[in-house]
């Protein structure tokens, strides 16, 4: 009886297991990840289409603003794809040049840039109204004539409003600044520029004019009016070849025909006015190094009639985002400068 009573249960349970492996097993199927997200991938992240639309805006074209997000170009098209039909619109004319807007991708885009630079730099910019820009750190890339007569005043100023932010100023010819800031290695340079290529913005703030300096007992110190012929017999005390100024001042005697002679190189706007000072030759500086001390040595006459003014200003990598001390340190050079949008897009004004 015992023996009947646990097999009968035995075979009811083995008769269970049986009639599961005859049955049919639920067939289960993986649905495509679209169809799990959405119709369209990109049509759930207005986000990220926001971000291509505005990138490609500022840099002018597809291949740029992939290149700025770290994305391929296909994917930047179809964000951008995916936006138009979301709002109906058609944002963008594309040419092979360039990329314009249509009348609804400059309203889109004067609604949405400050959007998308706000969220790419919340993070630093909600740090900084807790904490006041307590332990930051901003590098900015300057020549030595920018680090020496037009940051300082502005570096004082930014160290009395953030004393905890580790300032660096780099101090760097001009292509070793733009490499410095394709790597980013910097967060801005301040400087003059004579070319800017395509993927550099440059904002200039200050116009210096060009000054003719020498001896106060310099024969050219007694004339009234000196014109570029005059400066041709006296050797000329001027800044390395590789220097943009140098290259300036070259240029304008070669335009003009006018034979020159250059009597002594050397770095350091101070070296060349002491050399002036002593005699040893002429000079043409930027307005910039010039003092009241300066005129009370040296004979200074204004040259803007032959070489042009030298401005000085912002430069940074286009689709660059700042972080909340490189906004800061700007806004005190120029307030409302990265509010300006023909310098987010170009460097240069346009209106």
């Amino acid at each position: 009886m015992l023996n009947e009573d646990i097999k009968g249960p035995i075979k009811t349970m083995n008769s269970a297991k049986k009639s599961s492996r005859l049955a049919p097993k639920a067939r289960v199927v993986n649905k495509p990840v679209e169809e799990k997200v959405g119709r369209y991938y990109y049509k759930g992240n207005r986000h990220k289409q926001l971000r291509a639309f505005v990138t490609v805006v500022k840099l002018g074209s597809l291949t740029r603003a992939a290149e700025a997000l770290y994305l391929s170009q296909p994917t930047i098209s179809l964000q951008l794809q995916a936006l138009e039909r979301e709002l109906g619109l058609s944002l963008l004319e594309r040419s092979r040049r360039r990329i314009n807007l249509t009348d609804a991708g400059e309203a889109l885009y004067e609604l949405t840039r400050p959007l998308v630079e706000g969220w790419e730099t919340l993070d630093g910019d909600f740090q900084a109204k807790v904490k006041g820009l307590h332990g930051g750190r901003l590098t900015i890339a300057a020549g030595t004539s920018t680090i020496q007569y037009l940051l300082p005043e502005l570096v004082r100023r930014f160290r009395e409003r953030f004393p905890a932010v580790k300032l660096q100023l780099a101090n760097v010819t001009g292509k070793d600044g733009l490499a410095m800031l394709r790597e980013d290695q910097a967060d801005f340079a301040v400087g003059s520029m004579l070319d800017v290529p395509n993927d550099i913005a440059w904002a200039p703030v200050h116009h210096y004019d060009p000054m003719l300096i020498m001896p106060p007992d310099h024969p050219l110190a007694a004339k009234e009016e000196i014109v570029l012929e005059d400066l041709s017999p006296y050797g000329l005390i001027l800044p390395p070849q590789r220097l943009s100024t140098y290259r300036l001042v070259d240029l304008v005697f070669q335009q003009r025909q006018v034979p020159y002679q250059v009597a002594i190189e050397v770095g350091g706007w101070d070296v060349i006015k002491e050399y002036v000072a002593m005699g040893l030759g002429i000079s043409i500086v930027t307005g910039i190094c010039i003092s009241e001390a300066d005129r009370g040595r040296l004979a200074v006459r204004n040259l803007r009639q032959y070489f042009p003014q030298r401005a000085y200003g912002v430069v940074m990598r286009k689709g660059k985002f700042l972080s909340a001390e490189a906004r800061a340190f700007i806004d005190l050079i120029n307030p409302g400068l990265l509010t300006h949008r023909d310098y987010d897009e170009s460097g240069h004004s346009q209106r």
